[in-house]
This record gives structure tokens, sequence and C-alpha cells, in this order.
């Protein structure tokens, strides 16, 4: 049996956790395989709505084991507050929930170090979370971070104070100044500690493996988006993890030849929180518009979000990267009420017309081309079926379809789970 990928394509926020939690049903086993508390996934069902940051989206569904892999970094502290949510909800997660022994921890000093390092940055800062992400995956190169499993040790708080003790001398090396009190951070940490623990840790690439043989259906769940990959994306405002198909391999332990569909997800236009180079962003009333009704703010955050108009060339870019086999197009439903819609077919690039994502897509090197589109006026949100949609909107996802090579097969008109028509 594979394993089926779900991936963000364009710079998170594409509504995954939306589409994961519409699919798990499918699925005997979610995966998260990478990133951190640095990204949010939101979910809308029976009138309520829930924001997870580091748990799998299939955690609502009463059949399906979760898994956390050994990509993931954990913050205790914000994990704590996460499954104290679900216990509102009665959620068995001490069940459902596995957690990877090779997951990385974020301690309260990584979260010291983002800070002090995004502050020395002044206007060069790269936008962060402020999460501890980074410094969390540098101390995993680094060969000297903490992980999950080393919990289960006798002498755990040793290994944990010699890194916190080396991350207040490099504290230093910033130069800014950066409040906090040590000893409340770690008591809220501790606590952290105690409520993961509680959970089921696992030999992750084991029970995955063993999962496979066993023909157990398992869909990998990624966070973020394929353009703020470490390597693919508009470097140096990514996030520190990858985050395209591959990710899926290394942060889950699974191998290239056992991937079976990738299902690419995409907005009907396209949003970027932070800082970052992005081509079609707009800054006039339609990009306010689709902000507005798109309700575009960051679900970690809470930063607003960029607006622009779809860009073909970054999407098709990503549908490369990942070997996407199903599209599924999210916020249909915003578009509507739009005169014309464009999306971005080419770059004019140093002097060139040219339709692949190149080295630097910064304003002073790049310009883009525009195909136009009539729009829709229909209210999308209480459709139910593929015969129903506006013919411009079906003209609209033909021209995606026929410029990726991949179908779309699925089309988002609202951000409940019943609001999901497949095509």
């Amino acid at each position: 049996m594979a394993v089926d990928l779900l991936l963000g394509l364009q710079w998170g926020d594409e509504g995954k956790g939306k589409i994961v939690d519409v699919l798990t049903r499918n699925y005997d086993i979610i995966a998260r395989f990478q990133g951190g508390p640095n990204a949010g996934h939101t979910l809308i069902f029976d009138g309520h709505k829930h924001v997870l940051h580091t748990i799998p989206s299939g955690i609502f569904h009463k059949t399906a084991l979760n898994v956390v892999g050994n990509g993931v970094v954990i913050d205790p502290v914000i994990f704590k507050k996460e499954l104290e949510n679900l216990d509102k909800h009665e959620i068995d997660y001490e069940s459902k929930l596995l957690i990877s022994r090779k997951a990385h921890l974020i301690l309260p000093t990584h979260r010291l170090l983002d800070a002090a390092s995004e502050t020395s940055k002044g206007k060069a800062k790269i936008g962060s979370t402020l999460k501890g992400i980074g410094p969390t995956y540098m101390d995993k190169t680094g060969r000297n971070g903490m992980r999950v499993g080393d919990l289960e040790l006798v002498n755990w708080k040793d290994k944990y104070k010699a890194l916190t003790q080396k991350h207040i001398k490099m504290l230093d090396f910033f130069n800014v100044e950066i409040e906090y009190n040590l000893e409340e951070l770690e008591a809220e940490f501790c606590k952290g500690v105690d409520k993961l623990r509680r959970l089921q840790f696992i030999d992750s690439e084991e029970f995955l493996n063993n999962a496979i043989k066993e023909k157990k259906t398992i869909l990998a769940e990624g966070a973020q988006g394929s353009l703020l990959d470490i390597d693919f994306g508009t470097y140096p405002y990514v996030t520190s993890s990858n985050t395209t198909a591959a990710g899926a391999c290394t942060g889950l332990g699974v191998a290239p030849n056992r991937i079976g569909e990738v299902f690419g997800i995409f907005k009907a236009y396209t949003t970027r929180v932070g800082s970052g180079p992005f081509p079609t962003e707009l800054f006039d009333e339609d990009g306010a518009m689709m902000a507005k009704v798109g309700q575009e703010f960051g679900a970690t955050t809470g930063r607003p979000r960029r607006c622009g108009w779809l860009d073909l060339v970054a999407l098709k870019y990503a549908v490369d990267v990942n070997g996407v086999t199903q599209l599924m197009m999210m916020k249909g439903d915003v578009l509507s009420g739009f005169d014309t819609l464009k999306i971005c077919t080419t770059y004019n690039y140093k002097g060139k017309e040219i339709s692949h994502l190149p080295y630097n897509i910064e304003p002073e090197n790049v310009s883009v081309n525009y195909s136009e589109f009539k729009g829709w006026n229909e209210d999308l949100t209480k459709m139910t079926s593929a015969d129903q949609l506006p013919k411009n909107l079906l003209d609209y996802v033909a021209f995606i379809e026929k410029e990726t090579g991949v179908p779309v097969k699925i089309v988002s008109v609202g951000p409940d789970r019943k609001q999901t028509i497949h095509t």
C-alpha cells in the first residue's frame, strides 16, 4: 500500500487542514512530516472553528491514528495548549496520537534566539513567526539538538541544561535587548513536557513501514507551502525544513517508491505572510477585496496576508518539484464578484520572457504578464455539485488544468468541510 501526500503549492495558508479533514475518512493513519507550531491548519465543521499547529488534522476523526513524524519540531508549551483545546471536545488523543522519538524539541531558549536573530536584522528581517523553528533545526543539523526520545532517559534534564546554557551564551552575539524570565519559561516548559510524556512515543519509521506492509492507508500531511521550502523556496524568505514531497520521505522514513498520489493544494489566487518577493502582489482595491472576503489573516500569527492574482509560473514549478498527481483549488468563492480575473502566465526576467521560476524573483528582476478571464457573480457557498458551478469558473479551472497538465479534482467553495465540490 502506498503513502499519499498532501502538500501546499504556494507560500502556505492554502487550506491544507480542511482538505486533510475531508480526506481523513479514506485513511487509517494521518502523519505530519515537517514543520512545527509555525504552521496553522484551520478546520471548520459543525459550526466550530479549530486551529491546529503541530497535531495532524485527522485528530477529529474517531477512527484515524495520527502520527507526528521525525521531521517535525515540537514545542511542549504550545503542544500542551493544543491538547487542552482537544480536551474540550473529549478527544481521546492518548490512544489516537503517536509521537516519533526522533522529533526534535523546541526549548524556551530556541524562541529567545529566534527573537534576538530577527530583531538584529532590522529592516532585513525574514518574517519569522518567532516560534523557535529556525534555531531548533539549526541544532538538529548541528547535531546537538534534543529529541522526544531523550525525555525517556533519566538524565534528560542534564542534556536540557547543557543546551540551554549554550543558547544563553549565543544570545550575547546578537547584541540586542531581549527581556525574559528563564525560570518562568522553564516552569512552563516542564509542564508541557509532563503533558507530552502522557502520549505514546514510537519509532515512527518502523511503525509506518509496518503499517504499509499491513496494507494500512496512510496520508502524509505537510505544513507551510512549497515556495517556503528551504531548498526550493524563495530563499532566504523560507522556512527551515523541506516542505516539498521529498520532505515526506525524510520526515517519516518512507522510501520514495512507496509514495502514491500527491495532492497539491492551491488557492484560486495567491497569498503570502511575512517578507519576501511576491510577483503578483496587488496593492489596489482588488487585493483589498481578496483579503477582506477571504479573511486573510495568518492562523498562527494573526498577521494580515498579502494578496495577489494566481501565479501560474510558480504553480507549475511547485507541481513539477512535487510530482503532483491531483490538484485541489481552494477559495474559489472568494473570487465571486470580480468582473475580470487575471492569471500570471509568464515573467519578464533580464530582458527575456520566461515561463519558469528563476533563481531570483525580487521585484527589480521580475515583472509579470497576465492572461485575463471573465469573472462570475454567483454565490458559490451554497453549491454542492460540479454541475452547479458557473461556466466562467469552469473555464478558469480548465485553463489551469491545461497549463499544468494535472486535473483539478476538488474545488472548495467555503471554509466548512461540507463546502467541498468534487469535480
